[in-house]
């Protein structure tokens, strides 16, 4: 792989510090967060003509009509699902390029993270092993599905929008778990958060969000 962890000129510390100061601009107050992405070389997870703004405020195309999320959005939805609290296991619904798996992988005990595309996460396993994340388990199926034989899980993280509520993923979450998703039509998306308090789940509308639609089965 040519492109160096550390980065130079615009994949340097000094641009991402940049990128840092943007967020916490933008109401990121989770240090243990902010220093994670600080230290996390995003430049990696997007492709090589695209390395010098991978540090830009904003999500990129990362192939098969995917993207790689806004730094403020893998900010924000990792901060929610954090919250403060020691997270041992995390399910991640959308594998994509990797990048939100990779930040998550440095803050809690141990991410399952399921991808429906074959190629996108045969490349997102390449980028683990390079950056040695051995707390991270992958599985090639179809999101809405959730990892029924992994489960339960402390908190779960979507990171594509379906339209209606996937019912199986609040069923592997363990009593007082959280679950941090996106949904809704093209641009009538909303940030959604969910506790589950013994078999009732307590919803929160946080923001308006546009995120790539979750698609049923697997693509190879």
């Amino acid at each position: 792989m040519s492109l160096s962890i550390h980065g130079v000129g615009m994949t340097s510390q000094r641009t991402r510090d940049r990128l840092i100061k943007i967020l916490r601009q933008q109401n990121i107050k989770d240090e243990k967060v902010l220093s994670v992405l600080a230290a996390m070389p995003r430049h990696l997870f997007v492709d090589e003509a695209l390395a010098s703004r991978a540090y830009e405020n904003i999500s990129l195309p990362i192939g098969h009509g995917q993207t790689i999320s806004q730094p403020y959005m893998v900010a924000k939805m990792t901060e929610l699902l954090i919250d403060g609290e020691e997270i041992n296991r995390v399910l991640e619904v959308g594998t994509g390029s990797g990048y939100q798996t990779a930040i998550l992988s440095k803050l809690v005990g141990q991410v399952f993270s399921v991808e429906r595309i074959q190629p996108l996460l045969n490349n997102a396993r390449k980028k683990f092993r390079q950056l040695k994340l051995n707390n991270v388990l992958t599985r090639y199926s179809d999101g809405g599905w959730g990892w029924p034989e992994k489960a339960p899980f402390d908190a779960i993280i979507v990171t594509a929008a379906p339209e209606e509520l996937p019912m199986s993923l609040l069923e592997q979450l363990i009593d007082g778990g959280r679950l941090i998703i996106p949904m809704g039509k093209r641009g009538e998306q909303e940030l959604l958060f969910f506790k589950r308090v013994g078999n009732k789940f307590h919803k929160k509308t946080l923001e308006k969000v546009s995120f790539v639609p979750l698609l049923k089965g697997r693509s190879g």
